[in-house]
């Protein structure tokens, strides 16, 4: 029997050429309470026949894929009888594909590099506006529509929650570390602090999601997106 959160869970399909960006980002989705990813594309025509087994209720889009641009994917999209939604994640930050993916009816638009946190902000908003217009009844009032556009804007990312003198003596000194800009990856702290790759890693994960810290994904060649970590201001 299928569990009844899971089923009211938003499906998201994730498409993306690189793979081990498309990883990272299916990653981070499936850390967002009431998010589920149901799979990965690499192609457009692939993402055309994953949304049409899977039937996802949003994709995490990337502009830029080998057989075509994602906006004719989205298009290719809206002609379907039950389109999924859109958030585009794309390192086109050009004004003619922002527009054009308004146009095109996307809910949202995230610039690659960017963090958990930001992508998370946006996730919970569309999920939480979803639940917001399932639970409506055949007829909306205009503070019901104006609530409904309100709760697709993401809300802002809290600054720190407790000041770094607060924090335990090694977490403290890894927050201290980044913030002095000696080091800015896990292996880095951990050389300067004198902990391990995977204990910096975890203290790192945990003042990421308290909003201490800002992480971003830097892009290479080759290999996974590295993980490089800064103070978040503000």
């Amino acid at each position: 029997m299928s569990d009844p959160a899971e089923s009211s869970a938003v499906r998201i399909l994730v498409v993306d050429d690189d793979f081990r960006v498309a990883a990272v980002h299916a990653g981070f989705a499936a850390q967002v309470p009431g998010c589920t990813v149901v799979g990965e594309a690499h192609t457009a025509a692939e993402a055309l026949t994953r949304i049409e087994a899977d039937r996802p209720d949003l994709v995490l889009l990337d502009l830029y894929l080998p057989d075509g641009n994602g906006l004719d994917l989205i298009r290719a999209m809206r002609a379907m009888p039950e389109p999924p939604d859109v958030i585009v994640v794309s390192a086109a930050n050009d004004v003619a594909s922002v527009r054009a993916s308004l146009q095109l009816g996307a809910v949202n638009y995230l610039v690659k590099p960017f963090s958990f946190a930001d992508l998370s902000a946006r996730l919970v908003a569309y999920r939480d506006a979803r639940a917001r217009m399932e639970e409506l009844p055949g007829e909306a009032t205009q503070a019901d529509i104006d609530r409904l556009f309100g709760m697709r804007r993401p809300a802002a990312v809290p600054g720190p929650p407790v000041e770094a003198s607060r924090l335990a003596p090694t977490l403290r000194l890894v927050y201290e570390t980044v913030a002095r800009g000696e080091a800015s990856s896990a292996s880095e702290v951990g050389a300067v602090v004198g902990i391990s790759r995977a204990t910096a890693q975890r203290y790192l994960t945990q003042l990421e999601q308290s909003g201490m810290l800002r992480l971003e994904l830097r892009y290479g060649a080759t290999g996974r997106p590295e993980h490089r970590y800064s103070v978040r201001r503000g």
